[in-house]
């Protein structure tokens, strides 16, 4: 009893030594367990949902945190990716790290889904533009009004805030000509703004058809020479629309060989059967390399850049794309495709 306030006083009284370096640590070991959780969430998220109702993956900026972010789950995978046993959940497990690294940074992930969701042909940068130019002329409504004498409190409200910062007062005698002066000069700024759409969408054509020059001349001249419909007719039945591509994709259908098929045969005996494909990691890794990193994904809504980000997938999918290559057989992921219809002229009915 008597050496116990003594004790006390000496562990209180006694210095601590911390490592200037392991507030870092822990907080680094925090935060990659945080990861680590977010990982497990999202890919056993992304195995109980089906693949149409899966979210839309955004496409995020290439700056260094984001890509730290990338490079920390890298490693997480390889626990993941060696108990998948197809392609499909193969590209499960990747389109579930794929949202914890959108989960992680914050970026916006849209919660509708993919096949119900239709994004908007206006770019952003022409909606605000247009906007800009809706606000200025419901401004010049109302200073038109407020000159030809509608005092009601909303018009002067408006007028005021419109000459905010400024010395004009709407009691002194030269109010008219200070709004005509600023009527003319928002008038002057929607020209602005409309030139400035026209000069934006016309770099934009010459960038497209460039770019489809380089890629796809003959879609290209096909665009020049007909023009493009707008799809303004009436839209054809759907129904009819199905049943005619039903018809043609879903029944089976036997093909008789013709005698041509005998002369064909007899000209390919003498050819020396190719060597065998094997399909290895660095193939695998080249062929995600010179794909473009946001290309419009397929069904399984994972964009090129994932599979550029994670590294670790590539030793697994050339192991499963030489299984089905041998087995002569891939998934339905990999055969299935969305069809678009387009009209070819106004008068398309089916």
């Amino acid at each position: 009893m008597v050496e116990q306030p003594a004790n006390v006083d000496a562990a209180v009284n006694t210095p601590v030594v911390v490592d200037s370096n392991d507030d870092g640590t822990v907080a680094q070991e925090l935060e990659l367990e945080h990861m680590r959780s977010t990982l497990e969430e999202a890919i056993v998220e992304t195995r109980s949902t089906p693949l149409e109702n899966r979210p839309r993956l955004p496409r995020i900026a290439l700056s260094k945190r984001n890509r730290a972010v990338v490079r920390a789950l890298n490693p997480m995978l390889v626990t993941y990716l060696e108990a998948s046993r197809e392609l499909c959940e193969t590209g499960s497990i990747l389109f579930g790290a794929a949202l914890a690294v959108c989960r992680i940074i914050g970026a916006k992930v849209s919660t509708a889904a993919r096949a119900t969701g239709h994004s908007s042909a206006i770019p952003a940068w022409r909606r605000r533009i247009e906007e800009r130019i809706a606000k200025a002329r419901a401004l010049i409504g109302r200073l038109i009004c407020f000159r030809s004498g509608n005092n009601r409190p909303r018009i002067v409200r408006t007028v005021r805030m419109a000459f905010a910062g400024t010395n004009v007062s709407l009691s002194q005698p030269d109010i008219t000509q200070k709004l005509t002066e600023r009527i003319d000069d928002l008038k002057q700024r929607i020209a602005a703004w409309g030139k400035r759409i026209r000069r934006y969408t016309e770099r934009s054509t010459r960038f497209n058809q460039n770019r489809l020059f380089q890629s796809d001349q003959k879609r290209l001249y096909e665009s020049l020479e007909r023009p493009m419909v707008s799809g303004t007719g009436p839209a054809p039945n759907q129904a009819d629309t199905v049943a005619f591509w039903r018809g043609l994709w879903s029944e089976p259908v036997n093909h008789s060989k013709g005698p041509w098929t005998e002369v064909v045969a007899s000209q390919c005996a003498g050819i020396t059967p190719m060597d065998p494909v094997i399909i290895t990691p660095d193939d695998v890794a080249e062929a995600v390399r010179r794909a473009p990193n946001w290309k419009s994904p397929g069904l399984d809504g994972l964009h090129h850049y994932w599979l550029k980000g994670f590294m670790v997938c590539h030793s697994v999918l050339a192991r499963q794309f030489q299984e089905a290559l041998n087995q002569k057989s891939l998934p339905s992921l990999f055969t299935t495709g969305i069809t678009h219809l387009v009209p070819k002229d106004q008068g398309t009915t089916g």
